[in-house]
């Protein structure tokens, strides 16, 4: 068994849910985001991350709007729309479902 490979997979399906998670809290900067997710350990490349906010924008979980910035450009912010905030109570029930199994087999 590949390890580092299985490790990436469920990285990579958590992705996701901890986005929504993080934006659930309020708005932000993708650069914020990847910032947030490193701090949580969940390593994250630019070129992963973006198609994946677009991707949820198109799904209609994500909206965005434009901020001025003291550093720059204008930023886009993101943030859960209804559905967003609907799948994302979603899918805390399911994690909560999926953590008790794997702690029941741990044991």
């Amino acid at each position: 068994m590949d390890v580092t490979n299985a490790k990436s997979q469920m990285r990579k399906g958590m992705l996701e849910y901890c986005i929504l998670l993080l934006l659930k809290q309020q708005a932000a900067y993708a650069n914020d985001i990847i910032q947030r997710l490193r701090e949580a350990e969940m390593i994250v490349m630019e070129g992963t991350l973006y198609p994946l906010l677009t991707r949820l924008k198109n799904d209609g979980l994500l909206a965005y709007e434009w901020q001025e910035s003291t550093q720059g450009p204008p930023r886009k912010y993101y943030k859960l729309t209804t559905d967003g905030q609907e799948a994302l109570s979603q899918l805390n029930v399911s994690w909560e479902e999926i953590s008790r199994t794997v702690n029941f087999l741990k044991q």
